[in-house]
């Protein structure tokens, strides 16, 4: 908020005291302002991408791309996801999905690589549930069962099925088809499980519940998250909104002028108050925060001086990440950057970095290797745990 920095520089938002001392928080934050004393929040995150697909893909797998180009394509040359990863290396149990993603499949004109399996191959791509939480019929017709078809009368015709697959010489030849064959496996598993599909059956929480995380699509997707973690899924990505860039609704405000990025801010930063402080209160009520990570970033930050169109553009050189439960310290500020937030003065942390701080809190190995299409190893990161994070 830089309150005393010239009018180039100085938000538009005055700070506010927070739980945790010498931490202030935007006056648009109060409810976060009353958690602060759960969140662990790096201020030193830096990379050099500033195009969103780039950058996007950046964040999203910790490899940083090729090149810096808003024409990055997702190809299977490129790393997988996080929670495809998982989903390969520390599988939930059988039933549940070890990696979900939704409400959106986010793009910058193109889909943004790094959201799903790439060489690790379709049986580890995310379940990707496509249907708006906030809606009144929401709900998943890929877990429901056809009418009339019973679980016994699908485990039957499961067992049909592999006996000719077994004869098959197909599955026997074909990768492709071996991965599809697992998928369909999975989805019979999933389909036959009532604890994982009672997950997304949102009209089982009281309405006090849903109404603290906020009737919105953010709100609502961040109580399915974790209603899915109490089921078994392993990693879930839960995106803010389809676009992440130009005026599609997430937070790249920066084509908006003038008075109309402060109603912008007025917009994004209420859903955020609301929606992250209900997640990580309802998650220490139950007694799983020590148990789940919750992070929550973005692929870069904003400029430290105002454009000439009167909001913030790109600028990976200096970003926060928030964290919190999963074994970080409580109320605890890592790094620092100079006055007017351009560049990290305490502290490093890089994507990398910060995937291989989440792999240690899942118990994986950072250096642990997975194989690419030719076989290469690969380790799932190329970075550091931020050991200062940890409690």
């Amino acid at each position: 908020m830089k309150p005393d920095a010239p009018d180039n520089v100085r938000g538009w938002f005055q700070p506010m005291p927070s739980r945790l001392p010498g931490l202030p928080v935007c006056e648009k934050l109060p409810r976060v302002a009353q958690i602060a004393d759960k969140l662990c929040v790096i201020r030193c995150m830096q990379h050099n991408m500033r195009n969103h697909n780039s950058a996007g893909y950046y964040s999203l797998t910790g490899v940083a791309p090729p090149s810096d180009d808003q024409r990055l394509r997702d190809t299977n040359d490129l790393f997988p996801a996080f929670g495809s990863i998982v989903s390969k290396l520390a599988p939930g149990p059988k039933g549940t999905a070890a990696f979900v993603s939704f409400p959106h499949v986010i793009a910058d004109g193109s889909i943004t690589p790094g959201q799903a399996a790439s060489f690790l191959g379709k049986s580890h791509n995310p379940l990707f549930v496509g249907e708006d939480p906030n809606k009144p019929d929401f709900r998943l017709p890929e877990l429901s069962l056809p009418q009339g078809l019973t679980a016994d009368r699908l485990g039957n015709r499961t067992e049909i099925l592999r006996l000719i697959d077994e004869q098959s010489e197909l599955m026997e030849q074909s990768a492709i088809a071996r991965g599809l064959d697992e998928s369909y496996q999975k989805a019979v598993a999933m389909l036959t499980a009532p604890g994982f599909k009672a997950a997304f059956d949102l009209s089982q929480e009281p309405a006090s519940v849903r109404d603290r995380y906020g009737r919105t699509t953010y709100g609502q997707s961040c109580l399915l998250a974790r209603r899915l973690a109490e089921a078994g899924a392993k990693f879930i990505n839960v995106y803010f909104a389809r676009s992440i860039g130009g005026t599609g609704g997430g937070w790249d405000y920066h084509g908006f002028r003038g008075e109309n990025v402060v109603g912008r801010l007025n917009e994004l930063l209420p859903i955020t108050d609301q929606t992250l402080s209900a997640l990580i209160t309802d998650l220490s009520d139950r007694g799983m925060l020590e148990r789940t990570l919750v992070v929550w970033v973005g692929e870069f930050g904003r400029t430290p001086r105002i454009s000439g169109n009167g909001g913030r553009d790109h600028w990976p050189q200096c970003y926060t990440a928030v964290l919190a439960g999963g074994g970080t310290k409580a109320g605890f500020v890592y790094g620092a950057s100079d006055k007017i937030g351009a560049f990290p003065t305490e502290g490093k942390a890089s994507p990398e970095d910060l995937a291989a701080t989440m792999f240690a809190a899942l118990g994986l190995d950072p250096g642990t290797e997975i194989r690419d299409a030719l076989d290469r190893p690969l380790p799932i990161s190329r970075g550091e745990p931020i050991h200062a994070v940890w409690a």
